[in-house]
């Protein structure tokens, strides 16, 4: 009975995750890469505030990093200015989208690798970032980066 209870959970969960991702359509696509690629532009002018823009700005908005999770949207702004509080250490920022699905009409989830250049030391690593549809608009939710250096 046990092992019949286990199987029977093993093939739900199956089920429910071989449905629950779906095709992302061209426009959704093109909306959250054309986002991503943004931020990218505004971090490398210098902007953290132009950059933070692609975020939910809400109390729910959370960042993970190597010194653990930071909800909200100001106090992940006030880390990025403080972790990154000029261009020596903000360097040049380059972003590779790995993979890009569609979990619900209203959610997506973006895998992507990042590179930081700068004269100080180089650093990059990996994403997956959450991204939600409000008012048919694409916002990044939950971003969970690593570095891999």
């Amino acid at each position: 009975m046990k092992k019949t209870s286990i199987l029977f959970v093993f093939y739900c969960l199956f089920f429910v995750q071989l449905f629950a991702q779906q095709k992302i359509s061209k426009p959704d696509s093109l909306a959250i890469v054309s986002k991503l690629f943004k931020q990218q532009a505004d971090w490398n002018k210098g902007d953290i505030d132009a950059f933070m823009e692609g975020y939910l700005k809400s109390d729910k908005l959370v960042f993970s990093g190597s010194s653990g999770p930071i909800y909200g949207w100001e106090a992940t702004k006030e880390r990025y200015k403080k972790n990154y509080s000029n261009r020596l250490l903000m360097g040049t920022l380059s972003f590779d989208v790995l993979n890009l699905i569609k979990l619900s009409p209203t959610v997506a989830q973006l895998q992507g690798k990042f590179h930081l250049a700068r004269e100080i030391s180089d650093t990059s690593g990996f994403f997956t970032i959450i991204w939600l549809k409000l008012d048919n608009q694409w916002l990044i939710v939950s971003d969970h980066t690593s570095s891999s250096q």
